[in-house]
């Protein structure tokens, strides 16, 4: 996948959903019952224990989107890749990192929050991950935009699906959720009809923000 590949692929799913969990079992479990629920970007993080084992098993799935979360070495990124991860995610940018996806042949998606960070990762990169994207607000993706016009930008960290429709509104190419779309109680109880009926609720409101973004004004 390239990364202009990735950029259309989530700009299609529209909501990544970022997994933590205790276990790679509990991760996979998870990570399904949101795809039933709609979402089809997986975003399974190095904090789960044995995550390699999490992203084979829900990469399986060929309709899913999935990638590699919290990757902080290019270790990380060599076994998320050899694991069947389509792409890397890390919190900060790393050149690293961008080194390593660049040679495993995956896009990377860099951590950012500056515009010195901002004009790094988009020599490098075709997306970036503004995080955490809860200092900002979605007024600091409109004014990232302004300098940066075609910055192609997935927040995460803060986003709800309360302020869904803000982030969309200020220009984000998708957007990634953890905690408020797959909550940790939810994930460790294996609450895979809870996961679902949120998974659905999210993609309902994302479909919906999207529509009333692009809507002309009357």
């Amino acid at each position: 996948m390239t990364g202009d590949e990735l950029r259309s692929a989530l700009a299609e799913r529209g909501v990544v959903a970022v997994l933590r969990a205790r276990s790679a079992e509990r991760a996979v479990e998870a990570g399904r019952a949101l795809v039933a629920g709609g979402v089809r970007a997986l975003e399974v993080t190095f904090t789960v224990p044995d995550a390699p084992a999490a992203i084979e098993r829900l990469a399986a799935d060929a309709d899913v989107l999935v990638g590699a979360g919290t990757v902080l070495t290019a270790a990380h990124a060599a076994a998320a890749v050899e694991a069947g991860a389509r792409f890397i995610v890390s919190p900060h940018f790393d050149e690293e990192v961008l080194d390593a996806a660049r040679a495993l042949g995956v896009p990377a998606v860099p951590g950012v929050l500056t515009p010195t960070e901002v004009a790094r990762a988009a020599r490098r990169c075709s997306v970036v991950k503004l995080f955490p994207a809860s200092i900002g607000g979605p007024a600091l993706l409109s004014a990232l935009r302004g300098p940066f016009p075609t910055l192609a930008v997935v927040p995460t960290g803060g986003v709800t699906a309360a302020n869904l429709r803000d982030w969309v509104a200020a220009g984000a190419l998708a957007i990634g959720a953890g905690t408020d779309l797959c909550p940790t109680e939810a994930v460790e109880r294996g609450d895979s009809r809870a996961l679902e009926a949120r998974a659905a609720r999210y993609m309902a409101s994302f479909a919906a923000a999207r529509d009333d973004v692009a809507a002309p004004a009357s």
